[in-house]
Protein backbone atom coordinates (compact mmCIF):
# COMPACT_ATOMS: atom_id res chain seq x y z
CA UNK A 1 0.00 0.00 0.00
CA UNK A 2 2.80 2.37 0.09
CA UNK A 3 2.84 4.85 -2.38
CA UNK A 4 -0.84 4.62 -2.84
CA UNK A 5 -3.19 7.49 -2.22
CA UNK A 6 -5.78 7.01 0.63
CA UNK A 7 -8.61 8.12 -2.12
CA UNK A 8 -6.83 5.07 -4.06
CA UNK A 9 -6.63 2.64 -1.28
CA UNK A 10 -10.15 3.13 -0.42
CA UNK A 11 -11.42 2.45 -3.63
CA UNK A 12 -9.24 -0.77 -4.34
CA UNK A 13 -10.58 -2.16 -0.54
CA UNK A 14 -14.16 -1.66 -1.49
CA UNK A 15 -13.69 -2.89 -5.08
CA UNK A 16 -11.95 -6.30 -3.57
CA UNK A 17 -14.70 -6.40 -0.73
CA UNK A 18 -16.98 -6.45 -3.10
CA UNK A 19 -15.53 -9.00 -5.87
CA UNK A 20 -14.51 -11.54 -2.99
CA UNK A 21 -17.57 -10.59 -0.79
CA UNK A 22 -14.55 -10.49 2.09
CA UNK A 23 -14.98 -9.70 5.55
CA UNK A 24 -13.44 -6.24 6.76
CA UNK A 25 -11.19 -8.50 8.94
CA UNK A 26 -10.01 -10.45 5.74
CA UNK A 27 -9.90 -7.37 4.25
CA UNK A 28 -7.71 -5.92 6.66
CA UNK A 29 -5.58 -8.91 6.51
CA UNK A 30 -4.95 -8.55 2.77
CA UNK A 31 -3.95 -5.00 2.51
CA UNK A 32 -2.06 -4.86 5.85
CA UNK A 33 -3.87 -2.51 7.68
CA UNK A 34 -6.24 -2.09 10.82
CA UNK A 35 -10.08 -3.12 10.75
CA UNK A 36 -10.16 0.31 12.36
CA UNK A 37 -8.76 1.26 8.96
CA UNK A 38 -11.09 -0.38 6.95
CA UNK A 39 -14.40 0.83 8.34
CA UNK A 40 -12.92 4.62 8.60
CA UNK A 41 -12.27 3.74 4.77
CA UNK A 42 -15.45 2.05 4.06
CA UNK A 43 -17.83 4.04 6.52
CA UNK A 44 -16.53 7.73 5.74
CA UNK A 45 -14.39 7.89 3.11
CA UNK A 46 -15.63 6.21 -0.02
CA UNK A 47 -18.51 8.13 0.59
CA UNK A 48 -16.99 11.12 -0.57
CA UNK A 49 -15.18 9.68 -3.02
CA UNK A 50 -17.46 7.38 -4.89
CA UNK A 51 -20.92 7.24 -3.23
CA UNK A 52 -22.43 4.33 -5.56
CA UNK A 53 -19.51 1.97 -4.48
CA UNK A 54 -20.52 2.71 -1.43
CA UNK A 55 -23.50 1.35 -1.23
CA UNK A 56 -22.48 -1.88 -2.94
CA UNK A 57 -20.14 -2.35 -0.33
CA UNK A 58 -22.00 -1.43 2.65
CA UNK A 59 -24.59 -4.24 1.14
CA UNK A 60 -21.75 -6.73 1.51
CA UNK A 61 -21.02 -5.77 4.74
CA UNK A 62 -24.34 -5.79 6.09
CA UNK A 63 -24.83 -9.51 4.41
CA UNK A 64 -21.47 -10.73 6.07
CA UNK A 65 -22.62 -8.75 9.39
CA UNK A 66 -25.71 -11.01 9.12
CA UNK A 67 -24.34 -14.54 8.52
CA UNK A 68 -21.13 -14.22 11.07
CA UNK A 69 -23.22 -15.60 13.92
CA UNK A 70 -23.48 -18.63 11.40
CA UNK A 71 -19.84 -18.55 10.56
CA UNK A 72 -18.84 -18.31 14.20
CA UNK A 73 -20.95 -21.45 15.34
CA UNK A 74 -19.90 -23.57 12.17
CA UNK A 75 -16.12 -22.91 13.69
CA UNK A 76 -16.70 -24.04 17.31
CA UNK A 77 -17.97 -26.62 15.60
CA UNK A 78 -14.73 -27.48 13.77
CA UNK A 79 -12.92 -26.89 16.77
CA UNK A 80 -14.61 -29.52 19.02
CA UNK A 81 -14.73 -31.82 15.75
CA UNK A 82 -10.66 -31.80 15.79
CA UNK A 83 -10.50 -31.79 19.36
CA UNK A 84 -12.67 -35.03 19.97
CA UNK A 85 -10.71 -36.36 16.76
CA UNK A 86 -7.19 -35.61 18.64
CA UNK A 87 -8.80 -37.74 21.43
CA UNK A 88 -9.66 -40.50 19.89
CA UNK A 89 -6.58 -41.10 17.90
CA UNK A 90 -4.31 -40.76 21.05
CA UNK A 91 -6.80 -43.37 22.39
CA UNK A 92 -6.46 -45.44 19.38
CA UNK A 93 -2.69 -45.00 19.69
CA UNK A 94 -2.40 -46.32 23.58
CA UNK A 95 -4.17 -49.65 22.41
Amino acid sequence: MKGMSIEERVVKLAEYIIDTKDTVRGAAKKFGISKSTVHKDIASRLLHINSGLAIEVRKVLDENKAERHIRGGQATKLKYIKEHNEKCNKQEMKM
